[in-house]
């Protein structure tokens, strides 16, 4: 099963700020307040507003292509860095929601595998959530047998 991992609105807000920070940035570039001047502290200032560009740019572009894949053995993940994580690997998980909130807030899955490793999984999909759910469930019952 794959689901994108944030929603269309969470997409769409991500996408305002990033355009509101690049509109910002040349705003100051164009009033003059940031220069490309040789030695210049306001020229070092511009590679460095540029640079916070870019990584938003490309974290912009991670939560737009982000998408969450539940297997019958693993939970992977991509997004700035992949996540991977076996499912026979599992200690505890917990879903975390804002309820309410689901379409703009994605539902999360925090992870620990039984060495101590943690990850976190998005999703917006219901019927994700639903297979979060039920993963939650039944590693909470095969935990008390034990």
């Amino acid at each position: 099963m794959q689901s994108r991992a944030f929603s269309r609105p969470f997409q769409a807000l991500a996408c305002v700020i990033v355009a509101g920070c690049a509109y910002w940035l040349f705003s100051l570039w164009s009033s003059g307040q940031l220069s490309t001047g040789q030695g210049s502290a306001a020229g070092q200032g511009l590679y460095w507003y540029l640079a916070a560009l870019a990584l938003l740019v490309y974290t912009l572009f991670c939560i737009l292509t982000s998408v969450t894949t539940l297997s019958t053995s693993s939970l992977d993940q991509s997004f700035v860095w992949s996540k991977h994580v076996e499912l026979n690997e599992l200690a505890y998980v917990k879903l975390i929601r804002v309820p309410g909130l689901d379409w703009l807030i994605a539902p999360r899955l925090y992870c620990r595998t039984l060495l101590g490793k943690f990850s976190v999984f998005y999703a917006c999909d219901p019927q994700m959530i639903a297979e979060f759910e039920r993963l939650r469930d039944e590693l909470k019952a095969f935990r008390q047998i034990r």
